[in-house]
Parts: structure tokens; C-alpha cells; sequence
């Protein structure tokens, strides 16, 4: 793909305009990321779930803004197209917005194009402090990873009316104080479906249904090679091909074609 041209945030925003699907993939190295970006893909997340994957943790709770900072930097090195999107990990945004920013600062140094935080209303004003000085953000609503405990396990978020309408507060709210992205993870395909049809910026789901602007597996997982059982949103796309560049390219077309995922079998 020589002739491809590098990921802008406006491309992003032309593409859910157009109802263009958007494929994206956690990534945490230089290798992958070479590979991902010959595969079309559009946007390289770092994840914080590569406590999980890379480092065999129980949660993404442990891990640090160091790890977070060097597999940013890894994944840099490695890429030419796609739009970087790094995670911030747990405890390096809560104390203060100052804090946000000296914690985004470093991702995007190590050359990260856009952050990504979890959870809202208390992040409101993080998002515009950040996005007023020039860092593009990107919520994650509905199931939030950081706070697994809190939640009370891997739940479904947005079932009844009370929540379903908060995360539709939260959504409006994060995109007035200068949100360029909403990411929502297990949340029901109706719902992600109705507030990416208003939203005025791309809308990422993880077990969230078709109906948004794109789509996010973690690399491990549609590969097949993370032990035990995976999730009902993750499928694996390694079945059948005989290379993980034809996996991943794979997964970018059935995504832009919109045949995954499949509501009925990988949505809630």
C-alpha cells in the first residue's frame, strides 16, 4: 500500500461522515505495527491492555505510564500511516488535570497522535484542558477496564434506562469539552447505534454492535493466540488464512464491509 496516505483526525471525521467504517487494532511494537499498517489499518492502539496480553497481568490496573510510554515509543518506530492512539493508564489522570496533561505530554513525545481516558462526567474538564492545548482525546465509555471493581466484574454497561441515558450524557458531554473520538466497550448495539448516528465525531465499539463508526479488537485476541476463553464480542480471524497479515487483513475487510461484527452473535 505505497500510495496510501497518513491518517489524519479530519480523515477520521470525513470517514464517519461518509459512514466510511474504521478499522482498528490494539498494537504494542514495532513489528505489528509495520505489519497492521501494510493491512489497512486505520488506527494503532496502544493499549493498556497489554498489562493482559504482553505482561500476563489480571487487570490493566498495574499498569504504568512507563509501559505505556515505551510501547508507544515501540510502535512509533514502526509505523507509517495509521493514527496512534495511546492509552493513559490507570493513575496517571485522576489526581489533576496538570497531572493529564504532564501524562499525555509524554505519550504524544513518544509519538502518540491522540490519548485515550476512560470514563466520564469526572473527566469532563480533563478532556477540554487537554484538547484546548492541542491533544487530541479519545473517551472510553460503557464497560471501563480501570475500574473492572467497581463495576462489579465484566459487565454489560447501558442495559436500563438510567444507564443508557447516562452514558448518552456522557457522550454529549465529553464531546463539548473537545472529545475527537468516543470509544465504547460492551455496551448494547441499539443504543451505540442511536448515539453514533448523532454523534458529530468517529465512534469506536468493542462488543458494541455494527452500528458504529468502526471497530477495535485487541490484536491478541482476533489472532487466536490469548489463552483461555475469549470474549462473546472478539472472533478469530486467524481460522482459515495462512499468515497473520492475511488475518489482519481479514478483519479490515469484513470490518469496512460491515459484515463484522454480527449483532446477533458478537453483540449484547
Amino acid at each position: 500500500m505505497t500510495d496510501r496516505k497518513p491518517m489524519t483526525l479530519p480523515r477520521l471525521a470525513q470517514m464517519h461522515a461518509r459512514g466510511e467504517k474504521i478499522a482498528m487494532l490494539t498494537c504494542y511494537d514495532a513489528a505489528f505495527a509495520s505489519l497492521l499498517d501494510e493491512a489497512g489499518v486505520d488506527i494503532l492502539l496502544i493499549g493498556d491492555s497489554l498489562g493482559n496480553v504482553l505482561q500476563g497481568r489480571g487487570s490493566t490496573a498495574p499498569v504504568s505510564l512507563e509501559d505505556m510510554v515505551y510501547h508507544t515509543f515501540c510502535v512509533s518506530r514502526g509505523h507509517r500511516w495509521a493514527w496512534i492512539v495511546a492509552d493513559l493508564p490507570f493513575d496517571s489522570y485522576h489526581v489533576s488535570k496538570e497531572e493529564a496533561w504532564k501524562s499525555a505530554a509524554a505519550l504524544v513525545k513518544a509519538g502518540a497522535h491522540m490519548v485515550k481516558l476512560e470514563g466520564g462526567g469526572w473527566t469532563t474538564e480533563t478532556v477540554r484542558f487537554l484538547s484546548e492545548r492541542g491533544i487530541p482525546v479519545c473517551v472510553h465509555l460503557g464497560f471501563t477496564p480501570q475500574t473492572v471493581n467497581a463495576l462489579g466484574g465484566f459487565k454489560v454497561q447501558g442495559r436500563d434506562e438510567e444507564s443508557a441515558a447516562r452514558i448518552k450524557r456522557e457522550s454529549q458531554e465529553a464531546v463539548e469539552a473537545g472529545a475527537a473520538m468516543l470509544l465504547y466497550e460492551m455496551v448494547p448495539a441499539a443504543l451505540a447505534a442511536e448515539i453514533t448516528a448523532a454523534s458529530p465525531v468517529p465512534v469506536i465499539g468493542i462488543g458494541a454492535g455494527v452500528g458504529t463508526s468502526g471497530q477495535v479488537l485487541v490484536l491478541h485476541d482476533m489472532l487466536n493466540i490469548t489463552p483461555g476463553r475469549k470474549p462473546r464480542f472478539v472472533k478469530d480471524f486467524m481460522a482459515g488464512k495462512d499468515s497473520v497479515l492475511a488475518a489482519v487483513k481479514g478483519y479490515v475487510d469484513e470490518v469496512k464491509a460491515g459484515t463484522f461484527p454480527v449483532n446477533e452473535v458478537h453483540g449484547f
